[in-house]
């Protein structure tokens, strides 16, 4: 395959010709290839030349064999298979599908005895997650004594002994629609496995290297599949060209449209949680992650703004980083690549690949190059080719082993002198331990021991009742986190309010407060007070026994699993009821309180057969206790036979998606109702809606995008809800509710805010940080709650912590009957927001939801299932969609 010369001047043709240049390595010399000559020329400009002389249509060849990417005269070992002889085409000719990656890393692993393939899971569309562990042959059986030495010098801040080895680990195309770093892959694995080149064998020789080819399968082949249908004979390098504009959703996200590149903290997804035990398992002194950014731009790799890492991160990474990138900047000035560096991007946010390892004394690195979207694209510096962009990232994976080689005696030494720093710090901390507390709803509690274990953060489980604040936590359901630990900062990171920083700019969120995201009772423990703490064991709860022959059940709305029970119970056919008022019942556990919205299935009525069997498994599956009731007379409250009793009705739910609405919280409110509630759910793309039947569904949710909706389509959505439907919007979409009248609401737009702050003495270089202070890249704000109010059956106290990204004001004038959650005076909890802006969302709406008819309309000012995570407020999803029979 021939080898492509690119210069800026071609953007100067207009008129497109059949000639494909190419570059003979060895005379110096390039090639054109026309339809009746060839000709040679060793000047650019005459090869140019001989561009407009050619008669054809002009072609660029798409790809190049393996060897063409390497270094030049590499010696290789020929029983090697290359990636062209197992894919049947030459890198960069097509974008590879995953199955042909693991393929050929496959095969690579069965012919070389320098790498060792493992499958450390699947992704949700059952694709397999690799990791190659890449060494010299004679270190295989070293393995798991490096690991387990390198481990304890990490965690226990011993000296490394003379000649350890550097664990380096390799991590591409998070984004699967940034896929140079993937296909990159397949020429790092190659050329690890068959050169036999000095800086090779050296690298190998006593260190190892982790390759992990694809963070994002799933989304890896989506956009694959994309650009390869789009690709014709001549390649189309305009912009405009279909290739380069993916559809709804694009292939960045996984397969229920999130980021995996923030999900390295909360591990919300199959692929995060496999990445992370690999990396807890083998703690590498450092991670690469691969990316890919904006096709103008040109190739940044870190660090990056100074100014804006996180306050956790030590100096000392920073330093390392830097010795690191020079090694990035030599290779890229030899071959004059464009670059930048310490612009753009920061290191704050600890739930990003390149910036994780930075809480624990690894060092993260993050690459972006400029994009194709496709196998060719027109840029402001000239053509930007799928090949070249593969060239880049190779380069820059062999510039990682030689950066690492040269500072080998620091990146070693330098956990060492974190694990010491950390120590300082501990000792500094006033605050010993925190301790999390859960009273009613025991999952939140464990899934938060889960996310420490993930991390390897110790917690401790106590043996008695804790103290603190002048509050007493009841061992059972209570968790202590104390701080003397190597994952010190990764902790303070996670339970952090802090609201003011050095920089206010941020690439992502400003705040991932743990115990807020999961709507935990929080507090700190001095030394004395920890010391006071002994472990205990793990509280196991068991559940009642569901008699078979009981005159009802009911359960409580509290647990967060309630609602996949209720779903669970109705998709069976089981009548339930909404308790909206609070009773106590008599139960064959003696007399028990009922809250608001406990959920009460009355044997009297029309219920499938063996209801007590039924009822029981569901219970064991979900871990919600079932009280089995033993008479419908309460003494306290409404009897089960009362009208408050409402019933409650299986949702059939319609979510609007397609062009203009935001894929990530379409994903989300799928992702929710899938896998946390097991609710099916009707997802279409807003263009579709004239033609949809909405009688057939009894919720329609709208998150947040642009909408253009016509008047039939308007009236015939007021006409639903009036019948009794449910209409759901969440951010933007509310100013579609507004504008419709759905809602009465007014919401606030880009001149609002703009109007609140004061340009005057600001020059044209304050632009930047002025934008930045208009924005809420994600804080934490608190509410007030009204409790009684079916949207927030469930929930235990007064407030509720929410998740704020957009400065959108919601301001409504209505009653609190429809207005049930409003920002407090003073809202911002953690995270950065202008001070003018938090003044001005201080006691707007959060929450609203107004009868229309016999339906109603709710709306939610902020996501409430943010990234997956923010369990406090995914709640309200659920009670939106299961509990609206009860708002009237």
């Amino acid at each position: 395959m021939m080898k492509v010369f690119r210069t800026g001047f071609w953007m100067g043709i207009q008129k497109a010709v059949r000639c494909v240049v190419t570059r003979d390595r060895a005379q110096d010399t390039y090639v054109l290839t026309g339809k009746t000559s060839l000709k040679q020329h060793s000047s650019q400009r005459l090869a140019l030349a001989m561009l407009l002389i050619c008669s054809s249509p002009f072609s660029f060849a798409a790809g190049k064999p393996a060897t063409d990417y390497l270094p030049v005269n590499s010696a290789l070992n020929p029983d090697i298979p290359t990636p062209e002889s197992v894919l049947g085409y030459d890198v960069g000719t097509w974008h590879v599908r995953h199955d042909q990656l693991v393929r050929y890393m496959q095969v690579l692993a069965e012919s070389s005895d320098r790498i060792s393939l493992e499958v450390t899971g699947y992704t949700h569309e059952q694709r397999p997650l690799l990791l190659l562990t890449i060494t010299a042959p004679q270190n295989r059986d070293k393995l798991p004594q490096w690991q387990k030495a390198h481990v304890e010098n990490v965690t226990q801040g011993t000296r490394a002994k003379d000649g350890a080895p550097l664990v380096l680990y390799m991590g591409y195309s998070v984004h699967g629609n940034e896929p140079s770093g993937a296909n990159s892959s397949l020429l790092v694995a190659y050329y690890l496995a068959a050169s036999n080149d000095a800086r090779v064998t050296s690298l190998l020789s006593d260190n190892v290297v982790l390759l992990d080819p694809s963070f994002n399968p799933d989304g890896l082949s989506r956009f694959a599949q994309w650009a390869n249908m789009h690709k014709g004979q001549v390649l189309s390098s305009d912009p405009e060209h279909r290739e380069h504009n993916e559809g709804w959703p694009n292939g960045r996200t996984n397969h229920y449209w999130f980021d995996l590149n923030r999900d390295w903290l909360m591990l919300i997804h199959p692929e995060s949680r496999a990445r992370i035990k690999q990396f807890q398992k083998w703690r590498p002194h450092v991670l690469t992650d691969f990316h890919e950014m904006g096709t103008d731009s040109t190739y940044f790799f870190q660090p990056g703004v100074p100014s804006r890492k996180n306050p956790f991160t030590p100096e000392g990474n920073v330093r390392l980083t830097e010795a690191l990138a020079d090694s990035f900047i030599q290779a890229f000035d030899d071959q004059k690549n464009l670059y930048f560096s310490e612009e753009g991007f920061d290191d704050f946010y600890y739930g990003k690949g390149s910036t994780y390892p930075d809480a624990q004394g690894s060092i993260g690195i993050l690459f972006e190059q400029a994009s194709s979207r496709g196998h060719l694209q027109d840029s402001i510096n000239g053509p930007v080719a799928f090949a070249q962009t593969i060239q880049n990232q190779f380069t820059m994976s062999l510039a990682v082993f030689d950066g690492a080689l040269k500072n080998k005696a620091a990146l070693t030494e330098y956990p060492r002198r974190f694990y010491n720093e950390t120590q300082s710090l501990i000792k500094d901390d006033d605050i010993a331990a925190y301790v999390l507390h859960e009273p009613k709803d025991a999952w939140r509690l464990k899934q938060a021991k889960w996310v420490f274990e993930q991390h390897g953060i110790d917690f401790i489980v106590p043996e008695n009742d804790v103290s603190a604040d002048d509050k007493t936590f009841a061992a059972a359901h209570t968790l202590v986190v104390p701080l003397n630990q190597q994952k010190y900062r990764l902790i303070k990171s996670l339970f952090s309010t802090q609201q003011q920083f050095p920089d206010n700019t941020f690439y992502d969120v400003s705040n991932w407060n743990l115990p807020l995201a999961f709507d935990l009772g929080f507090s700190s423990l001095t030394a004395r007070e920890l010391k006071r703490v002994k472990r205990g064991e793990m509280h196991q709860n068991e559940l009642p026994a569901v008699a078979s022959d009981a005159y009802g059940y009911a359960f409580e709305w509290h647990h967060f699993t309630s609602p996949a029970l209720l779903q669970a119970l109705l998709s069976a056919g089981v009548d339930a009821r909404i308790a909206t008022t609070s009773f106590n019942a008599m139960t064959t556990q003696g007399e028990r309180a009922f809250e608001l919205g406990s959920i009460v299935v009355p044997a009297g009525v029309v219920q499938p057969e063996n209801v007590g069997a039924l009822i029981a498994s569901a219970s064991a599956k979900h871990q919600v206790p079932v009280y089995s009731i033993t008479s419908g007379s309460t003494s306290v409250g409404s009897d089960l036979g009362s009208r408050s009793m409402v019933p409650a009705r299986a949702p059939k739910v319609l979510v609007i998606g397609g062009e203009g609405t935001n894929p990530y919280q379409v994903g989300e409110i799928w992702h929710h109702l899938d896998t946390q509630i097991g609710m099916p759910v009707t997802l279409i793309e807003q263009e579709r809606l004239g033609r949809i039947t909405l009688a057939d569904y009894s919720h329609i949710v709208f998150a947040s995008g642009r909408y253009d909706l016509n008047d039939k389509q308007s009236n015939a959505i007021s006409e639903w809800v009036k019948a009794g439907g449910t209409l759901i919007g969440q951010m933007s979409a509310l100013s579609l509710f507004s504008k419709e009248k759905w809602l009465s609401v007014q919401v606030s737009d880009r001149n609002d805010v703009d109007r609140l702050f004061d340009e005057s003495g600001l020059t044209y270089a304050d632009r930047s940080a002025l934008a930045a202070k208009k924005l809420i890249a994600g804080a934490v704000y608190i509410a007030n709650i009204d409790v009684t109010h079916p949207l927030f059956y469930g929930f235990d106290e007064p407030y509720l912590h929410v998740f704020k990204t957009a400065n959108t004001v919601v301001s409504s004038s209505q009653s609190p009957f429809n207005v049930p959650a409003r920002y407090t005076r003073s809202p911002l909890v953690a995270g950065y927001s202008a001070d003018v802006l938090a003044e001005k969302i201080a006691g707007s709406a959060a929450v609203v939801a107004q009868p229309m008819g016999r339906g109603r309309v709710i709306g939610f000012t902020d996501n409430p299932q943010f990234r997956g995570y923010w369990y406090g407020t995914s709640k309200l999803m659920s009670n939106a969609l299961l509990l609206s029979e009860a708002i009237r």
